[in-house]
């Protein structure tokens, strides 16, 4: 036996209660602070209640309690309600008399100058001043003696070392389901097993589990209260009940103090333990969902919140700031105490005074973002500022959108420019469109609104995007004229592609005028681009090149980075036209390297498009296959649906350039069917191409083979048709004849998967056959359960590898 194991086993560790539970991980934490106090002779570990700063304190004490001659001891200080108790707790904790005439701090000192112990003060934060005192003359008459605290916040004592306790480890988001559990996920596991001994963290439970202790912040209090729950509720019914997480995580160890019994319970003890105006800031920030600046704290709190706000975090209540996206410090609040602080909040009557307060911080960040992203050098930092700003702007948009419809209105034509940059086309489009709707016609930001509302459109809708323009144009008509030039080239461009070319060239030249005319070089950019698209839609290639030249000239340092990015599209189109392939490569490259580094998405699958068409000029269908893929992968998360439609002529020629005919002509059909749907015309030149082509298909296919490769194309929606063209792309094979096996589907749940492939929704679907939304659900269900499809993009892909579609 080691000396110091000899030393453990006649002192050990003293007034720590037995463990009737497993310690779980936290081996990390164990070391760190094990060290600290070998370097250290105070070593206060802090942390929000209930993220395990006793059991962690028991468990380094056990750890080194053998390195101490007279052991490790536990004064629990929970129970001292007066700051003038502390000593005597300390003294009756380690059996120290207070003979008569003495101090109770000098009895300690005497006695504890002769011992090598190890002093644990667990729960000091109500006591925090008498505690700081105490330890403060114990370090300087014993020497021997080392001191291991627990509180909210760090007693603030000379040659004190601060261990800030966070929260369990959670899985990360491609964490693979069978490897070792994250720790707060074994925690749960342990602890439901003690209430059902039955359950097991598998491939069925862990994505549930995952969301739960998610949602609970890895809190280890939190974690173990919701696990006692799981035979009564059960895990998924436990996650759906957490927005009430204060009354369904109660009652827990009725041994357990008092605080300890419920998650309100523990976090109530922090708040209580604030002065006034400290719980006061603490449940107006509750009101941002996500990480915060001190600049947003003292937008909604006041000027005054700053010194407060640095309190709550000493006090754990606010975790401290770490950089964002956008490179600011930024604080946030679990989201335990963010709930917590949100009730205090609307039990206070300051909710709507709050969040007036965050809407107006918010359209103040966007209308400044929005400002600098008009330059090429402010785009980056505009568009990672509303990044992290993301959830803000949301919450204050939707509480906008009910109490303050002009604010809504500002706020979402602000973040309309970032909505385009980020791919948001669809969604953004919809809260603008809603935010137009509650706002009488005589509102000042219509104009701008009708012309975002025409941006958004134009990924997936030009006829709609048309009917915006033009309402923007009305409206500006006695505006700024620089809001009239941006309007009119962009209508231009939607007349284009509705084959109203001549319209369009009359409305950009109105624009370039205008342009010119105020030194907008914006303007001048957005009307070249009408010009260009409507030279190249009758097939003026030398015109459409020198239009486009002229754009890629305009500096790029005094216009918006996405406009920048454009104009070198359209260059790469006229060099690519005009055969000079060679330079076309090298614009296209620097483009996408551009759009990638500004995060522009729908810039992104332009170029992705523009790359493959390049490639296979040249020959290289592999390089063309996997620039195209790409293409389709990222148009299709955003909705830009122009491009996917595009993808499809480009997947066309793949195949054509390896004789698969068949393939090439279903893709050609369904695009030319997308076309027809939206009222869009193709490009003559690659009108001409395509047609050679289908002349070689037909020869090669025949009839019979042709009819039905064209019947196929034209059953197709766009969403099959892109999950066929990242089909063709893949290189799998797309035989039916090669097809996994549909036996184990009945007939109507092969109808379903058709439905599904053909973009159908479960409402579309119940109205067509008759059943209801209800009854579809149910039948997908069962349908993934026999495919392994969990989502209607694999059961689209099924689908069209079977030949349904």
């Amino acid at each position: 036996m080691t000396q110091a194991a000899a030393r453990a086993a006649s002192a050990g560790v003293q007034g720590f209660p037995p463990a009737l539970t497993s310690f779980v991980g936290r081996a990390t934490e164990v070391g760190d602070v094990v060290a600290l106090l070998g370097a250290h002779r105070l070593v206060t570990v802090t942390g929000p209640g209930g993220v395990g700063k006793t059991r962690l304190a028991a468990q380094v004490a056990r750890v080194v309690a053998g390195d101490f001659a007279d052991g490790a001891w536990l004064v629990e200080l929970a129970a001292v309600s007066e700051p003038a108790l502390v000593q005597a707790a300390v003294a009756t904790a380690l059996g120290i008399r207070q003979p008569a005439g003495t101090s109770i701090l000098d009895s300690l000192i005497a006695a504890l100058a002769r011992q090598q112990l190890l002093l644990v003060l667990d729960n000091c934060e109500h006591v925090l001043a008498a505690a700081a005192e105490l330890c403060g003359a114990l370090l300087t008459a014993a020497d021997d003696v080392r001191i291991l605290a627990t509180s909210r916040e760090q007693a603030g004592v000379a040659g004190e070392a601060r261990y800030r306790l966070g929260p369990l480890a959670l899985a990360g988001p491609d964490e693979p389901t069978g490897t070792g559990a994250p720790e707060a996920m074994a925690l749960f596991a342990d602890r439901a097993r003690l209430g059902d001994p039955r359950f097991v963290l598998d491939a069925e439970s862990w994505p549930a589990v995952a969301r739960l202790v998610a949602r609970l912040d890895g809190m280890p209090l939190a974690i173990e209260l919701a696990a006692a729950r799981v035979e009564a509720l059960g895990v998924a019914q436990l996650v759906e009940r957490l927005d009430d997480r204060f009354a369904v995580l109660a009652g827990g160890d009725r041994l357990a103090a008092h605080r300890l019994r419920s998650l309100e319970a523990t976090v109530d003890w922090s708040y209580q333990l604030l002065s006034e105006a400290e719980q006061r800031v603490f449940r107006q920030l509750a009101i941002y969902p996500g990480q915060f600046t001190l600049e947003a704290a003292e937008a909604v709190a006041g000027p005054a919140a700053g010194p407060l706000v640095l309190h709550l975090v000493d006090c754990s209540l606010l975790a401290p700031p770490l950089p964002g996206p956008d490179g600011r410090a930024r604080y946030v609040i679990l989201e335990t105490l963010r709930a917590y602080g949100a009730e205090r909040l609307a039990d206070s009557g300051e909710h709507d005074q709050a969040a007036a307060a965050l809407a107006a911080y918010a359209l103040s960040v966007a209308e400044r973002a929005a400002f600098g992203a008009q330059v090429g050098a402010g785009e980056l930092a505009a568009g990672q500022w509303l990044d992290a700003e993301d959830a803000t702007t949301q919450q204050a948009l939707s509480w906008a959108q009910q109490r303050d419809p002009q604010t809504a209105l500002r706020l979402a034509v602000a973040l309309a420019p970032w909505w385009v940059l980020r791919g948001r086309h669809v969604t953004g489009y919809e809260l603008l469109h809603a935010a137009v709707q509650r706002v009488p016609d005589s509102d000042g930001s219509l104009c701008a609104a009708q012309y975002w509302l025409g941006v958004l459109a134009s990924y997936s809708d030009m006829a709609a995007a048309l009917g915006h323009y033009t309402a923007a144009v009305q409206t500006a008509a006695s505006e700024h004229s620089s809001t009239l030039a941006n309007a009119l080239a962009n209508r231009s461009r939607a007349l284009t592609s509705l084959g109203r070319v001549a319209e369009a060239r009359a409305d950009a030249g109105k624009a370039l005028v205008l342009a010119r005319q105020y030194g907008y070089p914006s303007g001048e950019a957005r009307a070249l681009l009408g010009l260009f698209f409507a030279a190249e839609a009758e097939a003026e290639s030398d015109e459409a090149l020198a239009l486009a030249w002229q754009a890629a000239r305009i500096d790029p340092a005094v216009i918006a980075g996405k406009l920048a990015r454009m104009c070198g599209e359209i260059l790469t189109r006229g060099l690519l036209e005009d055969g000079k392939v060679d330079q076309a490569r090298r614009t296209c490259a620097d483009g996408l390297s551009l759009a990638r580094r500004a995060g522009d998405l729908a810039g992104q699958a332009d170029f992705l498009k523009l790359g493959a068409e390049l490639a296979l000029r040249a020959g290289d269908v592999p390089a063309a296959a996997a620039q195209i893929r790409e293409a389709i992968e990222v148009s299709s998360k955003t909705g830009y649906r122009t491009v996917q439609a595009d993808c499809l002529d480009v997947c066309g020629g793949i195949c054509a350039a390896t004789h698969r005919w068949d393939d090439a002509v279903t893709a050609w059909v369904a695009y030319g069917s997308w076309l027809h749907d939206a009222g869009a015309s193709e490009d003559p030149r690659d009108g001409v191409r395509r047609r050679e082509s289908l002349q070689q298909a037909n020869q090669a296919l025949g009839p019979e083979r042709m009819r039905a490769a064209e019947q196929r194309g034209a059953a197709m929606g766009i969403a099959a048709a892109a999950e066929f063209a990242l089909l063709l792309s893949s290189g799998e094979p797309n035989d039916p004849n090669a097809a996994p096996s549909l036996g184990e589907l009945s007939a109507r749940q092969r109808e379903l998967v058709t439905l599904v492939a053909r973009g159908r929704t479960d409402s579309q679907i119940a109205e067509q056959l008759f059943i209801s939304v209800r009854t579809v659900g149910s039948h997908l269900d069962r349908i993934r359960d026999k495919t392994g499809c969990r989502r209607r993009a694999d059961l689209t892909r099924l689908a069209l590898r079977a030949g349904l579609v």
